[in-house]
């Protein structure tokens, strides 16, 4: 019997980044696997005023929900909480994925918060941290499993009192189409990606790259997919300078491009690179380690093509069918 899945997600193409990535996948590749797939992207409801436009996601939860077995939710807040509400008001199984701690990234980015991920989760804040983080746990445990992209975070979830949790890396197109820049410049090319938040540390690359007159820093931000892809395949080196990473789809990506990579020491980051062996790992925060990484690069061209292919071998484990295939049977057993 085909079983019928809302996924509920907070992105959706064309919108960047990887949960819009991750939810097309599992969009295409789940129905061949005997899934009836069906998608709300919160886009629908963004235009409306806040509050209300969580309540009419809700609305729409409970209208597409009623013919679905199961309501997968891609967050635990702007779309996780209404979508857990409609799952229990309609006795549908629930399940939420938790990419990273919703109610961090939010204290980082409203609220003034400075201390990284970790620190987070032994310290209390004001009553408005504390409203998400009572909604983020209240969603979680809630789930009849708890779906997570890393051992790390992992961890960090176990530590909100869950226990049904099930770690499925990030699958991506390892042979997704990628356009290569016309107006690539001259010289030592550096190239990182992602949203301009607070942990991404761009400015730290930026202070990095202006040590030297031959290099030169482009960040694939908020660029279509084939257009990023191909300056990170254009790129002498891949810089992910982040202080929080649950599992990023950017440094997956790169390195199933076979671009050399320098990455912090953090998160998951160390799940999918072994210092000096993938690519070369940084302490987070350090200008001097990452400058010294880079110019290793830069160097030792032949040292770091080895790492780069020894990263390409690695990403065979985020591969479409691999991952797409360990949610699915995760999901027959719900």
């Amino acid at each position: 019997m085909t079983k019928k899945i809302l996924i509920a997600t907070g992105v959706y193409p064309p919108e960047s980044g990887g949960p819009a990535t991750y939810t097309k996948l599992l969009e295409e590749r789940l129905p061949a696997l005997g899934f009836t797939v069906s998608v709300l992207p919160f886009s629908r409801v963004r235009h409306l005023p806040k509050l209300i436009r969580h309540a009419a996601y809700f609305f729409k939860c409970i209208r597409m929900a009623r013919s679905a077995d199961m309501v997968y939710a891609l967050d635990t807040v702007s779309v996780g909480l209404p979508a857990a509400f409609a799952a229990k008001v309609l006795g549908k199984k629930f399940v939420v994925r938790v990419p990273g701690d919703y109610a961090w990234e939010q204290a980082r980015q409203r609220f003034g918060v400075k201390d990284e991920l970790d620190m987070f989760q032994t310290k209390k804040y004001g009553w408005r941290v504390g409203l998400l983080r009572r909604i983020q746990r209240f969603v979680v445990r809630g789930a009849r499993t708890v779906v997570v992209p890393s051992e790390y975070m992992k961890n960090i979830v176990t530590g909100w009192g869950v226990q049904n949790i099930s770690v499925i890396y990030s699958s991506i197109d390892l042979a997704a189409d990628y356009i290569v820049p016309a107006n690539r410049p001259e010289g030592f090319l550096v190239v990182s990606s992602g949203r301009r938040v607070p942990w991404k540390g761009f400015d730290g690359i930026e202070r990095v790259v202006a040590k030297e007159k031959s290099w030169h820093l482009f960040i694939a931000g908020e660029l279509p997919r084939a257009q990023a892809l191909g300056w990170v395949k254009s790129a002498d080196v891949f810089v992910l300078n982040s202080t929080y990473e649950g599992l990023s789809h950017a440094l997956v990506e790169a390195m199933a491009l076979g671009t050399p990579v320098v990455a912090t020491a953090v998160g998951g980051n160390p799940e999918l690179i072994e210092d000096k062996v993938d690519g070369l790992l940084v302490p987070p925060g350090d200008d001097n380690a990452l400058y010294a990484a880079i110019k290793r690069v830069q160097e030792d061209r032949e040292s770091a093509l080895a790492r780069a292919q020894s990263a390409r071998a690695k990403t065979k484990q985020f591969s479409i069918d691999t991952a797409v295939s360990k949610l699915a049977e995760l999901f027959k057993t719900i």
